[in-house]
This record gives C-alpha cells, structure tokens and sequence, in this order.
C-alpha cells in the first residue's frame, strides 16, 4: 500500500511538471510555431476602409460586403473627398504592401501603392474608382455589354 502511494505520487508530480513545462515554453520567445502560409486566413485582422472615389452610387457598399465575406474587418466605408479617380487602387498604410495586396486582389484591383499614415489605424485604404465594378468582380471581368453600358 505504501508503495502504491508513492507510485501514484510520482505518477501525478509527472504529469503536474509536464503541463507546468508545456505553458512556460508558450512564454519563452523562440518558441512559437512557424505560420508558412500565403493563404490570408479570416482570424488575421486586417483593417481596411473603403472610399467610393467614383461617385457612383452603392459602390463603396459593394465593395465593403465582398471584403467582409472574404475576411477583411472593413472599419469605414463612403465617399472620398472628391468623384475624380479613374483607376482604382489600394493604399498601404503600414508599410506591409503583401497585406495590401491581399486587400486588392480580394477586389480585383492591380495596383497598390505604399502611403504608411499612422494616424489611420487600418493596414490599408480602398479608393474606388471609376473602372472597379462589383459584378466584373464576381465574372472574373467578364461584364456584360448592358452593365458596361448602364454601369450597374
């Protein structure tokens, strides 16, 4: 019986060291597993605001529900300071121009330029102009002649 008591003693300061072991090596740097994906997944914050630089009704609401659905946390979304902008782009905030590239191919934008502000607190801004559309978007830019025409 005395035996048995120290047997199962050791048997739990075992198990007890292990899991007290296995929390302390979360803490110590250099620890951590090694994340080596491209693939943006949904748990990664990415901040972003959208601004409609187009002046075409509803687009900055478009593109804020087709980055949310793709795992963006959209912050603000309306209109920019003026309808002008012919050629959309997405605007690196945090000197990270890969997360600003995940940004803009979630919209179908090619072109991204680094402008890290600080005072923003997003990864990256959307300027929508007038050659983004949601539906060449969803037909992989396949837009038909009616929507080109009426620009839906």
């Amino acid at each position: 019986r005395g035996r048995l008591t120290v047997l199962t003693t050791a048997a739990l300061g075992l198990v007890l060291l292990s899991l007290v072991a296995s929390g302390v090596s979360q803490w110590i740097p250099g620890t951590e597993a090694s994340l080596d994906t491209e693939v943006f997944t949904p748990s990664t914050r990415v901040r972003v605001d959208v601004k409609n630089a187009a002046g075409v009704p509803g687009l900055a609401r478009r593109a804020t529900e087709r980055l949310r659905a793709s795992g963006f946390d959209v912050v603000d979304f309306g209109n920019a300071g003026s309808f002008d902008l012919d050629s959309s782009v997405v605007v690196d905030r945090v000197g990270d121009l890969t997360t600003a590239a995940m940004v803009a191919e979630a919209l179908g934008i090619g072109r991204v330029v680094s402008e890290p502000d600080s005072n923003l607190y997003v990864e990256a801004t959307v300027r929508l102009g007038a050659d983004w559309s949601a539906d060449a978007v969803e037909n992989n830019g396949d837009v038909g002649w009616l929507e080109r025409l009426f620009g839906r």
